[in-house]
């Protein structure tokens, strides 16, 4: 598991919507950061891991990054198939993209899963695992 990680997004009121949304069906929760970036994790009693979301430049960019650019892969861990499909539904009204529709994956025995884009073309995931 990581300790935590970030995405640099491009409006920041767009972005907390999006993951708000999936915050909820995956039992997550998103918390204020400041006036540039929010939290996305488990909670304020067990804040790490988590996944900084702001505008702000990150120091450890090259030159050149930008949001939109540097896209990435997250996923989150969900309790069950019917999370997943929570979580699609849930990114999708809240203005995520398909990616990949609910489902089994070839090639992992026991894994479900779903992939939405973010605002900004982020790969987001949300996978059940049951055989772990």
């Amino acid at each position: 598991m990581f300790d935590h990680t970030a995405i640099v997004v491009t409006d920041l009121a767009r972005a907390r919507r999006f993951y708000d949304a999936i915050a909820g069906a995956l039992g997550l929760a998103t918390a204020s950061n400041g006036p540039d970036s929010f939290l996305f994790g488990k909670s304020a009693e067990e804040p790490i891991p988590y996944l900084w979301i702001g505008t702000l430049r990150p120091s450890y960019w090259i030159e050149g990054s930008r949001a939109g650019i540097n896209q990435m892969h997250v996923a989150f861990r969900a309790d069950s198939e019917a999370t997943v499909r929570a979580f699609h539904a849930a990114g999708l009204a809240a203005g995520g993209r398909d990616h990949g529709a609910p489902g089994p994956r070839q090639g992992v025995p026991g894994y479900y899963g779903a992939f939405l884009l973010d605002p900004d073309g982020n790969n987001i995931e949300a996978c059940y695992r049951s055989n772990a």
